[in-house]
């Protein structure tokens, strides 16, 4: 299992590395283990720990839910966390109403193509000097 500088797990994972070390000051990550010169070292269950929370941001999940979450240990299965399971199937709900709200904006929009519409309808009103 390989080591990895903060600049590289930053580049892996799409954090910055300021939100890498603000979230080991907020305990979302754990403090990181550090060379002899003390730059931070990373390891894959560091990795595998920021795609979660990355996953969970993306859901619209607060930083304070997420250390909720984050507090469970690594190798508990969910059955044996039945409120972690249950926080996240809400959030999977959650991001399937705004997956079905995409569709029908995706919709709308190829209707619009499909059909060469105008974007607005034309207002007929024989009282508007501009209709």
């Amino acid at each position: 299992m390989g080591t990895y500088s903060i600049k590289q797990v930053s580049r892996k994972s799409g954090l910055t590395e300021d939100a890498i070390r603000y979230y080991e000051k907020i305990d979302l990550l754990p403090y990181a283990k550090r060379k002899l010169n003390g730059h931070r070292i990373y390891d894959e269950e560091d990795l595998e720990r920021m795609e979660l929370i990355i996953c969970l941001k993306k859901t619209g999940m607060s930083l304070g839910e997420m250390k909720h979450i984050l507090q469970y240990p690594v190798k508990d299965k969910l059955s044996s966390a039945p409120e972690l399971k249950r926080t996240l199937l809400e959030y999977k709900e959650k991001v399937m109403t705004q997956i079905h709200d995409l569709q029908s904006i995706v919709a709308f929009i190829d209707a619009k193509l499909e059909n060469d519409e105008t974007l607005f309808r034309p207002q007929i009103n024989k009282g508007n000097k501009y209709g």
